[in-house]
């Protein structure tokens, strides 16, 4: 979804607060066709976005009919819709087919109109823009529709395998992945390009049965495709600059549960399942 900025309204130094904004909300996308401000994102991002992005500039950055658009400030009915003028819930059918001609992105009529693996369709500079801000995600039902490829700086992925059993898996021994990646120079999708960061060792456990081997082959290909890790703050030292985990869960500890990021933990390789899987690895 797309949404005008009020660039009129915008000050002086809109560009380096609207820089650091970005910096802080990768799902957001602030540009568009023929050089107009839109703020572009899933609605579910845009509507936090807004709220910071108005804060940090001080006044209104969307019109009030877009605000309502992408359910912004708005109460939600019991069915999980949010209430609009009038008292329409927007999700609900309204007939017609008023958007079939128009991207759902820039809001706009279609521009080299391209259909994704979801049958969505997009303009072509629309689509290019989502994958470069977003990755390869369809932005109205989350389908992955190509390879995602995160911003992990480079380094290696190894395991062993080990006789000693985790908590909640007496019958088999236990996998031991490292995980190394050295200091380096920040790229350019990292918080601060040109400046260093600074690297990590970090080990991950998983139990040698059927499941356990799949999620690692998994996980070796979340590595190959840099989404195990990227560069921010660490939660723990507060340490900005740093190679941090990414959204995929790890365990670290081979006990203490899930308060620990430890075992035992019976949902723990379904889940990591369900977010690879979001991320087009199955």
């Amino acid at each position: 979804m797309s949404c005008p900025l009020l660039a009129p309204d915008l000050p002086q130094d809109a560009g380096e607060k609207l820089k650091k904004f970005l910096s802080k909300h990768p799902g957001v996308q602030v540009g568009g066709k023929s050089g107009a401000w839109r703020i572009s994102g899933l609605p579910e991002t845009l509507g936090p976005a807004v709220d910071e992005l108005e804060k940090i500039l001080g006044g209104p950055v969307l019109k009030e009919e877009d605000k309502q658009r992408i359910q912004y400030s708005r109460h939600t009915t019991s069915n999980g819709g949010a209430v609009m003028e009038g008292g329409a819930t927007a999700g609900s059918t309204t007939g017609g087919n008023e958007e079939e001609d128009t991207c759902s992105i820039c809001m706009d009529t279609f521009t080299n109109k391209k259909k994704i693996k979801c049958s969505h369709e997009f303009c072509e500079e629309c689509l290019t823009q989502l994958v470069n801000s977003m990755g390869p995600i369809c932005p109205l039902c989350k389908t992955v529709f190509g390879k995602m490829e995160g911003d992990q700086p480079d380094g290696t992925m190894s395991w062993i395998a080990h006789r000693h059993p985790l908590p909640g898996f007496p019958d088999c021994g236990s996998i031991v992945i490292t995980y190394n990646i050295p200091s380096g120079t920040q790229m350019a999708k990292h918080p601060n390009p040109g400046q260093p960061h600074i690297g990590v060792i970090r080990a991950a456990y998983l139990p040698d049965n059927r499941e356990g081997r799949e999620v690692l082959q998994l996980l070796r290909r979340a590595f190959d495709q840099k989404l195990i890790f990227t560069v921010g703050t660490s939660r723990n030292t507060g340490g900005s600059d740093q190679v941090i985990w990414n959204d995929i869960e790890h365990k670290t500890y081979t006990y203490g549960g899930p308060l620990k990021f430890g075992y035992p933990d019976p949902g723990y390789l379904g889940r990591v399942r369900e977010k690879l899987k979001a991320k087009g690895i199955e």
